[in-house]
């Protein structure tokens, strides 16, 4: 298969392990785009306000995503709280809940109520293990704030947004080794040395990798709010070092889109920029789109680009890291940039709207068969 010069391919329906999907209008307005960017099944992200921290509220808002879009099977997670206990965790498994995501306090959207402290979640992640459970790490460490005494620093480097990554993944790596048989998916990776860090861990450990991630370094989000989120885009090597990943990874690596909306006046009319890349609808088209750049680029190499990969990559690896088995068998065809992206994303009768990443450019189409 030459990727470059197809004008479509025909592939397995997607498996996105990593959505924000939101409540209310915003998840009226972008959960029914999931499958027009070729996704069929979805891994739900907790943080909303308040977080998803009780096996009802989770099984209540699963309950809401089904009526909105009955055609997309939906994994759900529990939000890591300090009323998440071990009897919780046996709750959720009984339940059908199939993970628990990390975010450290502060460090992103929605994150107010995060972790401060692993070690008091030992107990918890040793119930997660017993039970077979996914522990879904955002890892970032909270910045150091500006005004911080320099003796603050004295000791280490201060942390900004650009190392709160690699700053993370000494703690990574304790988790590992303190819960070898812990599930473990390292989330939304930016930079090469996370990369590295999940490949030292044995295979009970996983990452994924965004659309987005692939594409952008840090002057594309620099000036542009809607390219800015956290983790942010790194450096040229870093995306190169992802899309290395993405081709020759043994599928320890997989799509999770960490596609975010949020109303367009709070990624431009407000005093701070909220964090986020919405990518939902165009999902499977941007990240050919990436592949067929690292190709022009040298960065991969046409015959790394294999049926195999991209269906790896896009849903095979990660169904099988989560035991998701695809209970539809749905296939879609992508058409090469026959698809014009929106400049912005609105539904009559809803106050909210989104501007979607790479606005008004062509990407891959999708069709259903």
């Amino acid at each position: 298969m030459e990727f470059t010069k197809l004008e479509e391919i025909e592939l397995p329906a997607a498996f996105d392990a990593h959505v924000h999907l939101r409540d209310g209008p915003m998840s009226q307005l972008v959960t029914p785009t999931i499958r027009n960017g070729g996704v069929n099944q979805v891994y739900v992200m907790p943080n909303l306000v308040p977080p998803i921290t009780t096996v009802q509220q989770c099984i209540e808002y699963r309950d809401r995503l089904k009526a909105i879009e009955p055609n997309v099977d939906y994994l759900m997670s529990l939000y890591l709280h300090e009323s998440i206990t071990p009897e919780v965790i046996r709750e959720a498994k009984k339940a059908g809940i199939t993970g628990v995501k990390s975010y450290p306090a502060g460090v992103t959207t929605n994150s107010s109520s995060g972790v401060i402290d692993y070690k008091t979640f030992y107990p918890v992640f040793a119930e997660m293990e017993a039970q077979s459970m996914i522990l879904n790490l955002h890892g970032e460490v909270p910045s150091t704030p500006s005004h911080a005494p320099s003796s603050a620093t004295k000791d280490s480097a201060a942390i900004t947004i650009l190392n709160a990554e690699p700053a993370f993944l000494p703690t990574f790596i304790t988790l590992h080794k303190a819960f070898p048989n812990l599930r473990i998916i390292l989330e939304h990776c930016s930079t090469a040395a996370a990369l590295a860090a999940v490949q030292s861990c044995g295979p009970t450990v996983a990452a994924t990798i965004t659309a987005h991630h692939l594409s952008l370094i840090i002057d594309d989000w620099a000036g542009d709010p809607f390219c800015f989120c956290k983790p942010v885009a790194k450096t040229p090597e870093d995306r190169d070092a992802l899309l290395r990943a993405v081709v020759a990874g043994n599928g320890r690596f997989f799509l999770g889109t960490d596609s975010a909306p949020h109303d367009s006046r709070k990624k431009r009319g407000e005093d701070k920029i909220a964090a986020g890349v919405f990518t939902q609808p165009y999902a499977v088209g941007y990240v050919l789109d990436a592949l067929v750049k690292g190709i022009e680029r040298g960065v991969v190499k046409e015959e790394e680009v294999t049926t195999e990969v991209l269906e790896g990559f896009l849903g095979g690896w990660g169904r099988r890291f989560y035991g998701a088995e695809d209970k539809r068998e749905e296939r879609i065809v992508v058409k090469k940039w026959r698809q014009n992206v929106s400049d912005v994303l609105r539904k009559d009768g809803l106050e909210v709207e989104v501007v979607p990443f790479r606005r008004a450019e062509k990407t891959w189409q999708v069709t259903w068969k």
